[in-house]
């Protein structure tokens, strides 16, 4: 481990933030440890400059207890069920989905399981992808990890059964998720789907209300947010579990610091 001038805990969160996350994490079931707080933004550290674990400053404690933190947590799902925690008063009056490439580095690849880790091989190398669900504001309210190669329509209906539309008026995607199928999954959970047709098809767009369509922007915002995080941006970590516990950790970082 080595020093870094920006290394001090009080860079990654601020305390107030740290006060707001502990009692949820403590709700979770982690121990109180007085290590607790370094372990934990160790994690956020390596989520924001995506360095190799072992490069970890050692204000974190050691790199290696602060890897295995990172993987029983991400393993038993507890930063998937932390950002569920951190959702406080989604506006869920539109909604909107949309999926990102991200391009797998090679640290990531040579996982026990293969496919099973989702990443896919294509034209540009490895690669997995980031399914979104954003609510009216753009905070992210659920995702799903896939492989880099699969269409973003396919992966749709999955993540649709992961929101609750129960107050949602409009679901805004685009032209990729183009399918009566679709819409109809969408329509019986009384939703309007604001989806816009293909050049080539042969009805119209009559049912796009155009305005709410362009507060789509909102998903691109938010995959901006979360690609601002190295280990986002790139995939490092050669397991599923621990690529969904470091995007869960992002999206719950969004939700803390309203």
């Amino acid at each position: 481990s080595f020093n870094h001038p920006l290394s001090m805990p009080t860079t990654i969160i601020t305390e107030e933030q740290w006060q707001k996350l502990k009692p949820i994490l403590l709700d979770l079931n982690i121990y109180d440890k007085p290590s607790l707080k370094e372990t934990f933004l160790g994690i956020i550290y390596r989520l924001k400059t995506g360095c190799p674990w072992r490069y970890l400053p050692n204000c974190y404690g050691k790199a290696n207890t602060v890897f295995k933190a990172f993987r029983r947590w991400s393993a038993s799902g507890l930063f998937y069920r932390l950002f569920k925690r951190l959702i406080k008063n989604a506006d869920m009056e539109w909604v909107s989905i949309d999926a990102t490439h991200i391009r797998a580095h090679q640290s990531s690849a040579g996982a026990a399981g293969g496919d099973c880790q989702h990443i896919a091989k294509s034209v540009g190398g490895n690669s997995s992808k980031i399914h979104v669900a954003v609510d009216a504001h753009g905070n992210p309210i659920e995702f799903i990890v896939g492989d880099g190669v699969t269409h973003d329509i396919k992966i749709a209906p999955a993540l649709l059964g992961l929101l609750d539309l129960k107050n949602t008026e409009f679901l805004n995607a685009d032209k990729g998720y183009d399918s009566e199928a679709f819409r109809e999954l969408i329509h019986s959970q009384g939703v309007h789907a604001n989806i816009p047709r293909k050049k080539n098809a042969k009805t119209s767009n009559g049912h796009m209300d155009w305005l709410i369509y362009q507060a789509r922007h909102v998903v691109e915002n938010t995959f901006a947010s979360l690609k601002h995080q190295r280990a986002i941006s790139s995939r490092y970590d050669k397991l599923l579990n621990s690529y969904i516990g470091t995007v869960s950790l992002a999206c719950g970082l969004i939700w803390l610091k309203l």
